[in-house]
């Protein structure tokens, strides 16, 4: 389960179409703000940060947002530091500069520090995202300390009053290949390398994970050499905005500690997307992804399947946007999502075109112990509404508020949630 906490863009691309629409009526009181909101007469655009998560707490803070266009007035670049507080670790800061230098490549590097516990550093870089050559490449490396994280026991019906708390300390450097047999069809490898340590619960509100389940496997600082493969199938209009075309993704992987680290476990599993243009302003977005863990007598419980929250990562967590991030945890799972991407408004933001989406959502998942276990029986159910910013032909910025069982749950970030 590798820690992928995202610069929170969805708060940045809403505001901007509000106060665009706003700031484009005529009238003297509404003039400084459009002359602020105008890059060629401000020195920034001041954006004011709100995330309620249901597990990492209230934030709020305020992002001096810079943008970036090209000749043809689509976003190449986003610089976008933070000054924030936070509801478990006090003050904080982070540095954000992402890059769009054409359709087939992108990069950013983010940085981040609190008062207490938490600090992090992710940088990417991606080339040959539109498979026009014979290879695509990236390089990530990230480094997360976390505190938020949670732990219920591991099953598909753990409860809520098991809640308990640790520090997801860990730090990976990963390397990827794929050959491109054409625009379609790829293939590829990672070689990913580094260290997951768990430690004790720093929310006086909860217990430790030490405490309440001392046994579980994964607890001590664990090193890790994961090899992966994955063949892809790829027939969508877009990589970051589809309106039509499917995803399909077979891959296999596993950590063997007679060759490095100290874990050993395997994966393979299938993702699969679907995109269906109903009209020019509705398309229909569907996901399902199924994993199974078939030998696991070392793995932790890191390294098993999960669903919960927004993220979907091929190969790994899973979306359940009614619970919190890895709310369920075994050695297999299933998840699947349906949305209506309803784009209900147009504006022009920033010398650049922006749409506002609003998102009906239903998601479903379950994990389980048993490979032989019927997948579709016993689902956790959720639903919601999402609004989206997206700039074309490479940002967008969500807000989803997910309802289920345990009460609502806000989810902001970048990219569609699958």
């Amino acid at each position: 389960m590798l820690s992928r906490r995202a610069f929170r863009a969805g708060p940045l691309v809403l505001f901007a179409l509000a106060t665009a629409a706003y700031a484009g009526e005529d009238g003297g009181e509404a003039g400084w703000l459009q002359r602020m909101m105008d890059p060629s007469t401000a020195p920034f655009i001041p954006i004011p940060e709100i995330d309620v998560d249901p597990v990492g707490g209230v934030t709020v803070g305020l992002i001096p947002v810079v943008l970036s266009t090209d000749e043809n007035d689509e976003i190449r670049r986003i610089i976008a530091p933070d000054i924030v507080h936070t509801q478990y670790f006090g003050w904080g800061a982070s540095g954000r500069v992402f890059s769009y230098p054409s359709k087939d490549s992108q990069w950013n590097v983010v940085g981040s520090v609190k008062q207490r516990v938490e600090r992090g550093f992710d940088a990417l870089y991606q080339d040959g995202l539109e498979r026009s050559d014979t290879w695509t490449w990236s390089v990530h490396t990230n480094f997360d300390r976390s505190g938020t994280s949670r732990f219920y026991g591991i099953g598909n019906e753990t409860l809520r009053t098991a809640e308990t708390n640790y520090v997801d300390n860990q730090g990976h450097i990963e390397a990827t290949g794929a050959v491109n047999f054409s625009r379609s069809w790829q293939a590829s490898y990672r070689l990913r390398v580094g260290f997951v340590q768990i430690g004790p619960a720093v929310l006086p509100q909860l217990p430790s994970i030490q405490t309440d389940f001392p046994t579980l496997p994964g607890l001590d600082r664990e090193e890790e050499l994961q090899q992966r493969v994955v063949v892809t199938y790829d027939s969508r209009d877009s990589i970051t905005i589809p309106h039509r075309g499917e995803l399909v993704s077979a891959f296999a992987g596993y950590a063997d500690s007679s060759i490095a680290g100290t874990v050993s476990y395997s994966f393979t599993g299938v993702d699969a997307h679907m995109y269906r243009p109903v009209e020019p302003w509705l398309t229909l977005a569907a996901h399902a992804a199924l994993r199974y863990v078939p030998y696991n007598d070392r793995a932790p419980f890191w390294a098993l399947s999960s669903i919960g929250g927004v993220d979907s990562v091929l190969g790994e967590r899973q979306p359940l946007r009614a619970f919190g991030q890895d709310r369920f945890i075994d050695r297999d799972s299933f998840a699947a999502e349906v949305e209506l991407r309803t784009r209900i408004a147009q504006f022009r933001v920033f010398s650049t075109n922006l749409s506002l989406e609003a998102t009906p959502f239903i998601d479903l998942g379950k994990v389980f112990a048993n490979s032989s276990e019927n997948p579709l029986l016993h689902l956790h159910k959720g639903y919601g509404i999402g609004m989206r910013g997206v700039a074309s032909p490479f940002i967008v910025g969500f807000v989803d508020v997910g309802f289920g069982p345990e009460g609502p749950a806000v989810f902001t970030g970048i990219n569609y949630p699958f």
